[in-house]
């Protein structure tokens, strides 16, 4: 059977117009071997690495279709850690800028990312209040910590300790003993929220930023390690941190009675300039520059000095000390003490300089570069990149603007959007400016500065646009010099639509004074240079008694639909304005409308979130759909059809059959509102605009659409995440306690847990099949042929049903395998371990198969143990995992002592140090070397 109707899918094209989202961090990232030159911005579901020199985009990491929550680069500088709105985490390369590790652990998304000085370990913090610790290498989930009560907003790994530290909007400060996986000190110290926190002097103090203008500093001091590990601490006054009022913190209060590890206690603060809370607080990769910021566009730098400098500036405060001393006792002519100069903490984190962006600064990054230049990175609230440089070696440091990422996006929200004749140019006015782009290559053609615009077209010709506004002007730009050729006062309202004439000589305008007003394009001589520009010629006026919201010409001309705030939509003839139809039935103001190329239908998309399909020969509706979630922004027919499509608050664009009153596709991609969408001419291409600033190209392909195919992959997708949702079995022997498994059940671990199964079936049936084989041939006179393999086994390249099992088990994704595992059945479990003995015996990813195997005889303990016929099994896996594992570490061992010795070898032969800093020798001996020449010169 043929199709009755072909539709043709529009896929996603590209994301532009979006220079970074405000959701996620901004990070400097090393490409080419270049530091400080490469930002990391998230936009949208994707990451940009903008090349701020040139301002350029240099990589794109692509997403699949959640936001961009939190970046953080790798210590190596190869790759990039990026978490998203679901809780997954990603991470990619940014050689070739491929993903081949992705972890699954948190519910919500992803709030904070920092790895450890190796870059080996990951610990993630989420929305749903859970810590997890990946583990690189293995490309797993070590565990999950629980223990706060709100957000996530800071995790920090300490360099020389198995501790880790993290913070909240719980207002609790936690340290964690990653040995255990517990909790071993709670900080109560804090009022409200702790937004941010760094480690300062080799992590001997830790700051903390939370909801007031105080930065809190707290002193860490490290038991000695006998202590730590043998009998309980004998408490010393108050173990906690106490608050800025020491009567807060009575001694019943105290958290940890007996102090272990470490000992906190508060040092003092920092006054911030700034009323509000931290929004963010970060420090250079040394940990000698403090970068932190409030809602407000000032960012306030603090550097923090060394051991040696601190001493000196104590030195110099105790000389001056002593002298004003010595001067008060000689005109007291009395003996005075030794005075005592305390050290603060002002004399160890100084304030280096404010710096004054162009916009409200939502994240901030530092890196430290040679001769003492530190340069800053801004992400601001206005989707713009700034990067400043300072010299901190200054005694009054002022930092340099080095560049200003604004061309590729607006700062505002686009309002309106419009498509040139030819389809090669968009149009895009936001509350600023208006762009026209390049649609082939999206690169800004023109950009102009404008009033808040609210509707938008090309004048015919390409050569001209004009705009409406929110103050009820119309302004004309001419495209080739980018200038403004002449701004309109054609209302007293804010202008909400325009269109233009069918007959391309002039345009209609409604506004919100009530009235209709309707333009000639007219040609004037201009004043100053004497050529012809063009202008708008105001011909007829038509009053109406409510505000207007949309005005559409008929494509015949001969009608004039009108939307009005009274929820009605009044049709009036063109020539004559006479009144033609009332169009009512919406329960809220129809907030867009469209005429269809024949000038039979118009269809309404209101805030009701209802789209009505109306007849314009009688004005009866032919059908009223509930179109969108929220209400209904923008509504364009596709040229030459019945088809159109309509764009939501609810962040999603469809497209309807106005014939069979039929969705056709749903277009999700943005993340905020849909504020308006154009479609080309030739109806191959669409662009949206979105509260998430980004502008999306959308394509048509021809690829046809069968709408029942449609509807059951919906509802299977549907039908995967309700599944995925489910509760995971939970593992016997854990307890709600702090540490939990780091895995999650989602659509790929229950998939991988059936394909598991599936290839155990094999396996059996493979095996039954060889048995009765064996019996037939045992009992029967002439020799049976064997019976024919399962074709899946043929189509692997004939394996046999053991291989085949355990190439199935290395397909499943490092990350997914215990929770794949957990959610096997048990009846199952038994032949597993018999394959696992047998892996083990041949010697097949040994490591792999005591992953798996320790798994599950620590979920399945107690069914294994109590039943007799496994003991064997289990016995036989006692002796050959022990032997085998003891095999691999002798030869690694072997390995390892060999390389050792062949770096011994090279360095004897060659002088040259392998696998170390060698710098640090080379200046070590050129101070030796200027030593020898002082003593020479002070001898002669």
């Amino acid at each position: 059977m043929g199709l009755t109707k072909q539709y043709l899918r529009y896929v996603a094209s590209a994301v532009f117009g979006v220079i970074g989202s405000q959701k996620a961090n901004i990070a400097f990232v090393t490409l080419r071997g270049e530091k400080g030159r490469y930002v990391a911005v998230a936009a949208c579901e994707q990451v940009f690495i903008w090349d701020v020199r040139k301002g350029e985009k240099v990589l794109i990491l692509q997403g699949q279709k959640h936001e961009v929550t939190f970046l953080c680069p790798s210590p190596d500088g190869i790759h990039l850690a990026v978490g998203y709105e679901d809780g997954a985490v990603r991470i990619f390369s940014l050689m070739n800028g491929e993903s081949n590790v992705s972890f699954n652990g948190h519910k919500t998304a992803v709030s904070v990312m920092q790895y450890d000085a190796l870059g080996a370990r990951l610990v993630t913090g989420s929305r749903d209040t859970d810590v997890i610790v990946w583990d690189i290498i293995n490309e797993c989930g070590l565990y999950r910590l629980r223990g706060h009560k709100d957000v996530i907003t800071q995790a920090l790994f300490l360099k020389d300790k198995n501790i880790l530290v993290t913070s909240s909007k719980d207002s609790f400060v936690k340290w964690w003993d990653l040995d255990t996986q517990h909790c071993f000190k709670t900080m109560v110290g804090h009022r409200s929220e702790v937004w941010g926190m760094v480690l300062l002097n080799q992590e001997n103090r830790l700051l903390t930023g939370s909801a007031d203008s105080e930065l809190r500093a707290w002193d860490i001091d490290y038991l000695e390690e006998e202590k730590a590990e043998g009998e309980p601490q004998v408490k010393k006054g108050k173990s906690l941190l106490d608050d800025d009022d020491d009567e807060d913190n009575e001694e019943g209060l105290d958290e940890s009675p007996e102090e272990r590890i470490l000992s906190c206690k508060k040092a003092g603060s920092i006054l911030r300039e700034a009323r509000d809370r931290v929004v963010s607080l970060t420090a250079d990769a040394k940990a000698r520059v403090l970068a932190c910021h409030g809602n407000d566009s000032v960012l306030e730098l603090f550097t923090v000095l060394t051991e040696e400098e601190v001493q000196k500036k104590m030195t110099k405060k105790t000389k001056r000390a002593k002298k004003k001393a010595a001067k008060a006792q000689e005109e007291a002519e009395e003996e005075a003490e030794e005075p005592l100069v305390e050290r603060t903490l002002k004399d160890e984190i100084l304030r280096l300089t404010n710096i004054k962006a162009s916009a409200k600064i939502r994240w901030v990054d530092c890196l430290s570069c040679a001769g003492g230049e530190l340069k800053v990175a801004l992400l601001l609230q206005n989707n713009t990149v700034e990067t400043y440089s300072l010299k901190t070696s200054d005694n009054t440091p002022t930092a340099n603007k080095t560049s200003r990422l604004t061309l590729g996006g607006h700062r505002t929200d686009v309002r309106t959007l419009a498509f040139s004749s030819d389809n090669l140019a968009v149009l895009s006015a936001s509350g600023d400016t208006v762009k026209v782009w390049n649609r082939s290559t999206l690169q800004v053609i023109r950009t102009m500065a404008c009033e808040y615009a609210l509707c938008s077209l090309f004048v015919p010709g390409d050569r001209q646009i004009i705009l409406g506004t929110k103050s009820g002007k119309l302004q004309i730009f001419e495209l080739a010099s980018g200038s403004l050729l002449e701004t309109v006062d054609a209302h007293n309202g804010a202008l909400w639509s325009l269109c233009l004439a069918p007959d391309q000589r002039g345009i209609v305008t409604g506004s919100a004074d009530k009235k209709v007003k309707f333009w000639e394009f007219e040609l004037i001589k201009d004043e100053a240079g004497g050529q012809k520009r063009l202008t708008l010629n105001h011909t007829r006026t038509l009053q109406l008694e409510e505000d207007i919201l949309c005005v559409k010409f008929s494509p015949d001309n001969r009608l004039l639909a009108v939307s009005l705030l009274d929820c009605t939509v009044k049709v009036f003839y063109t020539d004559t304005l006479k009144f033609f139809l009332s169009l009512y039935g919406h329960k809220l103001p129809v907030l867009c409308l469209d005429i269809s190329h024949d000038s039979t239908l118009i269809a309404t998309g209101s805030a009701d979130r209802n789209v009505k399909i109306w007849g314009l020969d009688f004005g009866d509706c032919h059908r009223s759909m509930f179109a969108h979630d929220d209400s209904v922004m923008f509504l364009q027919f596709v040229p030459k059809t019945h088809l159109f499509f309509t764009a939501g608050k609810d962040k999603k664009m469809k497209q309807w059959d106005a014939d069979k009153f039929q969705l056709i596709q749903t277009l999700e991609g943005h993340h905020r509102e849909v504020w308006c969408l154009t479609i080309s001419p030739n109806g191959d291409h669409i662009v949206s605009a979105s509260h998430d600033k980004s502008l999306r190209l959308w394509e048509r392909t021809r690829e046809p659409i069968i709408l029942e195919e449609e509807r059951e992959m919906a509802r299977e997708a549907e039908f995967e995440e309700d599944m995925a949702k489910g509760d995971v079995p939970v593992v016997p022997g854990e307890t709600e306690g702090e540490a939990a498994p780091a895995g999650k059940k989602t659509v790929e671990t229950v998939k991988a847990a059936e394909r598991i199964m599936e290839a155990l079936e094999i396996y059996r049936e493979e095996n039954r099949k060889m048995e009765e084989h064996k019996y037939a041939c045992q009992n029967a006179a002439n020799e049976i042929p064997p019976p024919k393999p399962n074709p899946i086994l043929v189509a692997f390249g004939n394996v046999s049903p053991s291989q085949y099992v355990l190439d199935v088990i290395k397909k499943v994704r490092s990350s997914e395998l215990e929770v794949s595992l957990l959610v096997l059945p048990f009846p199952y479990i038994p032949d597993l371990l018999k394959l696992f003995n047998s892996y083990i015996q041949q010697g097949l990813e040994v490591e792999l198969v005591c992953r798996c195997l320790f798994f599950l005889l620590k979920i399945h303990f107690g069914q294994i143990s109590s039943n007799q016929m496994m003991l064997s099994v289990i016995d036989e896996l006692r002796t050959n995992t022990v032997s085998k594992v003891q095999e691999i570490r002798d030869v690694m061992g072997f390995n390892s002592a060999a390389l050792q010795f062949l770096q011994r070898e090279i360095e004897s032969k060659e002088d040259v140090m392998f696998f170390a800093d060698a710098t640090g020798q080379l200046d070590e001996k050129k101070r030796k070397r200027r030593r020898r020449e002082r003593a020479i010169l002070t001898i002669a």
